[in-house]
C-alpha cells in the first residue's frame, strides 16, 4: 500500500511518500538535482514499489524543501543536512516496525548523505555516482575529457573525422587544455569536503557506479587522491558498464535492484 505523507521540516512541510511493507529494514531513497521524489522517468517510484512488493521492505521518498510538493525554497543539495534528517525521524515515525533504515541516493544526494547520512538517524549508506564536479565553464570534467579522447583515440572513424573537418577545433583545444591540468582538491573543495565526511563516517558505505557516466567518471578521478585513503578501507565499491546516468535501461534498473536488495540483507 502507498500512502502521501506530509512532515515538517525547519518550519516548512515536506511531501512524502511511503511504500508501506511488513520489513524491519527500510530504504530511504534521496533525489537528486531538483527532481521530484518519483525520480527521473518514475525511476525511483517503480524502485520504490518493486523493492516493497517483492523484498518485503517499506520505501520512504521525499521533496526537499523547496522541490515538487514542499514548501521552501530550494537551496541545493548542501543545504539539505535538516532534510535529510527530519527525512528519517518521519520515516521512523510512520513505519513503526522499521530498526534499521539504509539510504540510498544518486548524484549530489550520494554526495548529500555521505556529508549528512551520518548525522541523520541512518544505518548504512548505498551511493551512486556522486557528485565532486565544481563548474568553472560549459566542458565536461577533465577526467571525462581524458576518458573521452582515450577512447576515441583508437577509433580509426574519430580520426577521419578530425581529416575531414568534422570536429570543432576550438572545443578541441579547450578540452585538451582542460584535460591537461592536474586535479587539484584543496581543503574548501567538494572532493576534500566529501572525504573529511567519508573519513568521519561510521556508517558502512557502498558506491555504486556506472563507468561511461561523466559524473562518475569524475568521482573516481578525485576517489583515486590521497584524500579518500581512509575511506576506501572500509567503503564498497560496484562498478556498472553503462553510460546511464540514472541506470535508465531495463538491465541497469535490474542491476540496481539487484545491489539494493544486498544492500537491505
Amino acid at each position: 500500500m502507498r500512502r502521501l505523507i506530509e512532515f515538517p521540516c525547519a518550519g516548512e512541510s515536506l511531501a512524502a511518500t511511503l511504500d508501506e511493507a511488513a520489513g524491519t529494514t527500510g530504504l530511504l531513497i534521496v533525489s537528486g538535482g531538483n527532481e521530484v521524489r518519483m525520480g527521473a522517468h518514475r525511476g525511483m517510484a517503480l524502485l520504490a514499489a518493486r523493492v516493497a512488493g517483492e523484498l518485503g521492505a517499506p520505501v520512504f521518498r521525499y521533496d526537499r524543501r523547496g522541490v515538487g510538493d514542499s514548501t521552501g525554497s530550494n537551496g541545493g543539495f548542501e543545504s539539505t543536512a535538516e532534510d535529510i534528517a527530519a527525512a528519517v525521524a518521519a520515516f521512523r515515525a510512520e513505519a513503526t516496525g522499521v530498526t534499521r533504515v539504509v539510504a540510498f541516493g544518486n548524484c549530489d544526494a550520494a554526495t548529500a548523505l555521505a556529508m549528512f547520512g551520518p548525522a541523520s538517524g541512518v544505518d548504512a549508506l548505498l551511493i551512486a555516482n556522486p557528485w565532486v564536479i565544481e563548474a568553472t565553464d560549459d566542458l565536461p570534467p577533465a577526467a571525462a575529457i581524458r576518458a573521452r579522447y582515450a577512447e576515441r583515440l583508437r577509433d580509426p572513424k574519430e580520426w577521419l573525422r578530425l581529416i575531414r573537418g568534422g570536429v570543432n577545433i576550438d572545443k578541441l583545444f579547450k578540452g585538451l587544455l582542460k584535460a591537461a591540468k592536474k586535479p587539484s582538491q584543496p581543503p574548501a573543495s567538494l572532493p576534500a569536503r566529501l572525504a573529511a565526511a567519508m573519513k568521519a563516517s561510521k556508517l558502512p558505505i557502498t558506491i555504486l557506479i556506472a563507468s561511461g557516466d561523466n559524473t562518475a567518471i569524475a568521482f573516481i578521478d578525485a576517489w583515486k587522491g590521497a584524500a579518500f585513503d581512509a575511506a576506501r578501507e572500509r567503503t564498497t565499491v560496484i562498478e556498472l558498464t553503462s553510460d546511464s546516468h540514472s541506470f535508465a535501461s531495463v538491465a541497469d534498473k535490474a542491476w540496481l535492484f539487484e545491489r539494493v536488495r544486498e544492500a537491505l540483507i
